[in-house]
């Protein structure tokens, strides 16, 4: 197959990945009757369910034994793997917990600044070095939480674990080379075990709203919506240059922000809007250094 087709097929697969990421908000709502705690136990052993049936499906099980073998062999890998498993699983729970608690603004803010706090968790962990745009970047997203924390009065707490969470979880899978499907269907079996005694403790205690209705009805397909969107953005990752993916990822809070504010209603007044601006501010010069980066690679040594 010709690089161009796999070209258009990677851009569709990315933006496949950040629509549905975007839309995640009316899934959640819909199972509002809840708690957010409980879903995230069912996501992530419905998740788990998923991944390992589509491994058979996909004819992946000769990689998955491969990898799982190679994990068992380096054991800091199979540490950082379970580590990163229940960070990512931080970062689903904090997701939904800010859906079901009118706080959709800033889950689309935490996501908005979580490539700025990539490349300064880079910086940390990494020694990658900012360039002028993304120092500029940085300290225009410290403005914009700044300026949160005293003239909105609340500090972004939520936004902040989101972009965190996210960022180390990227981190943190730079350490470990496993294929990803292997990857997600590892990290989903490694935290199983906690949403198992969780969803046990509310069923023993009489505490689950999980029966005969709606709301659970909907739950079932947590664990696909879960996968999906990881399994296309891993596709599309592997076809498309990461400068492009890094711009196509703005898709998914931009839509989260746009259903904040006219499908949810949530409060938005001239400081947020302040806030916000500053963020993008930051965005902008992110992309700018993303674009210089990606035509100076581009040029003939």
């Amino acid at each position: 197959m010709d690089s161009n087709t796999e070209f258009k097929k990677g851009v569709l697969f990315a933006l496949g990945a950040h629509l549905l990421w975007g839309v995640l908000p009316i899934y959640w709502k819909l199972i509002g009757g809840i708690s957010a705690f409980e879903i995230l136990a069912y996501r992530i052993v419905l998740s788990m369910i998923f991944m390992v049936l589509m491994i058979f499906i996909l004819k992946k099980t000769n990689t998955f034994k491969r990898d799982i073998t190679n994990l068992v062999s380096h054991p800091i890998q199979l540490i950082v793997i379970i580590i990163a498993g229940y960070v990512i699983t931080i970062n689903w729970g904090t997701f939904i917990w800010a859906v079901s608690n009118g706080h959709v603004l800033q889950a689309s803010l935490g996501y908005y600044i979580n490539p700025l706090v990539s490349i300064l968790l880079a910086f940390i962990f990494l020694k990658e070095r900012f360039n002028k745009f993304e120092t500029l970047a940085i300290i225009f997203a410290m403005i914009g939480v700044v300026y949160m924390t005293i003239r909105v009065g609340e500090f972004p707490f939520i936004s902040l674990m989101l972009a965190f969470s996210f960022g180390i979880y990227g981190l943190l899978k730079k350490l470990v080379r496993v294929e990803a499907m292997s990857s997600i269907a590892i990290e989903c079996i490694v935290t199983a075990p906690a949403g198992l005694i969780y969803m046990a403790y509310l069923w023993q205690s009489s505490q689950s709203s999980v029966g005969i209705n709606m709301d659970s009805f909907w739950l079932l397909f947590s664990g696909m919506i879960t996968a999906v969107p990881l399994i296309l953005f891993s596709a599309g990752a592997k076809r498309i240059p990461l400068s492009l993916t890094g711009f196509i990822q703005y898709l998914s809070p931009t839509l989260i922000f746009i259903l904040g504010i006219f499908a949810f209603k949530e409060p938005f007044d001239i400081h947020q809007l302040i806030t916000f601006i500053f963020i993008w501010i930051g965005i902008a010069l992110y992309s700018t250094s993303q674009y210089v980066k990606m035509k100076r690679n581009a040029r003939p040594q």
